[in-house]
C-alpha cells in the first residue's frame, strides 16, 4: 500500500524559511511526477510546485516562483519543498502527491492519485 508522509511544517515568521519533506513507501516513485499542493481555508487545493520523474521539468505557481524550490531524492524515495521568504499568504495545509509517470507536470488534482495527510504551515506577520 502506497503511503506518503509529509513533515517539516510549523509556525514561522514572515521572511523565514521551512523545508518540507515527503517520504513515500510502498512504491518506488522514481518514474513518477511528484507535486506539492496547498489548501488554505475556504480555498481550492492548488499546485505549488511539481517535478517530473527525471527532475528536469519543474513547475511552480506564480505566487511562489523565486522563493520555493522543489527537489527529489529517489534513492530516499523523498521529495522536498524548500520555502524561503515566506509570507502570511503562504499559510495553508501542504500536501504531497504522486502524479503521472513521465515528464508531464499537471497542475490539477485530478491527475494525482495518491496523497499524503498534509502538514500545516503557518506564517505570522
Amino acid at each position: 500500500q502506497v503511503q506518503l508522509v509529509e513533515s517539516g511544517g510549523g509556525l514561522v515568521q514572515a521572511g523565514g524559511s521551512l523545508r518540507l519533506s515527503c517520504a513515500a513507501s510502498g512504491r518506488t516513485f522514481s518514474s513518477y511526477t511528484m507535486g506539492w499542493f496547498r489548501q488554505a481555508p475556504g480555498k481550492e487545493r492548488m499546485l505549488v510546485a511539481g517535478i517530473s520523474w527525471s527532475g528536469w521539468n519543474t513547475r511552480y505557481a506564480d505566487s511562489v516562483k523565486g522563493r520555493f524550490t522543489i527537489s527529489r531524492d529517489d534513492a530516499k524515495n523523498t521529495v522536498y519543498l524548500q520555502m524561503n521568504s515566506l509570507k502570511p499568504e503562504d499559510t495553508a495545509v501542504y500536501y504531497c502527491a504522486i502524479g503521472p509517470a513521465g515528464a508531464v507536470v499537471p497542475t490539477t488534482t485530478q491527475f494525482y492519485d495518491k496523497w499524503g495527510q498534509g502538514t500545516q504551515v503557518t506564517v505570522s506577520s
